[in-house]
């Protein structure tokens, strides 16, 4: 079930909003820019299938989102608690970041923990599968896959380069809340 988190970005135990209603979640994200989608998930794909098998079952929305909003390269990211390097790639996007670009994941399977750092206020989102997030560019945030990451997630891109960050140097993310599955 997908959750929404908000908190003054000061004090951690000051929980000002909460709702597992997919209507209110994506109308509170919608008020910074954020946008959140329900897709449906007909296919049961898991963990190691190809990227083509994944991008094919969703290639409608996929080409949606690109006609809408100009995204130049797509590609799947799959990962799961076997993988030898979990723990490299769950710090390397636990810090406070921004992009120049929009960051924009569809969960086809499994779970990501998106906190957003806007109007002065910590806005944490429980994805999962069927949620589709896109965080607007220069909108300071973190992922956490969580100690035993089990997800497949499409990725949109309008940079050819895929995912670029630029780290605030902030260490707000350390006082908030992670994903642990």
């Amino acid at each position: 079930m997908s959750i929404i988190r908000i908190y003054t970005d000061h004090d951690t135990t000051n929980l000002l909003f909460t709702s597992d209603n997919s209507s209110k979640i994506q109308s509170r994200l919608a008020e910074i820019g954020v946008r959140f989608e329900q897709w449906q998930t007909g296919s049961d794909l898991s963990a190691g299938a190809q990227q083509e098998e994944v991008i094919s079952a969703y290639q409608q929305d996929i080409e949606r989102l690109m006609r809408e909003d100009g995204y130049q390269t797509v590609d799947v990211v799959s990962l799961n608690s076997d993988h030898p390097q979990k723990a490299e790639l769950r710090q390397k996007f636990l810090s406070e970041h921004t992009h120049s670009e929009d960051e924009v994941r569809f969960f086809v399977s499994g779970e990501g923990l998106f906190t957003l750092h806007a109007e002065q206020k910590i806005f944490e989102v429980l994805c999962q599968k069927g949620d589709l997030i896109s965080v607007p560019a220069n909108t300071p945030h973190w992922f956490d896959m969580g100690p035993n990451p089990g997800f497949i997630a499409i990725r949109l891109f309008n940079n050819p380069d895929g995912w670029v960050a630029n780290f605030t140097g902030s260490d707000i993310a350390e006082r908030f809340n992670r994903l642990e599955n």
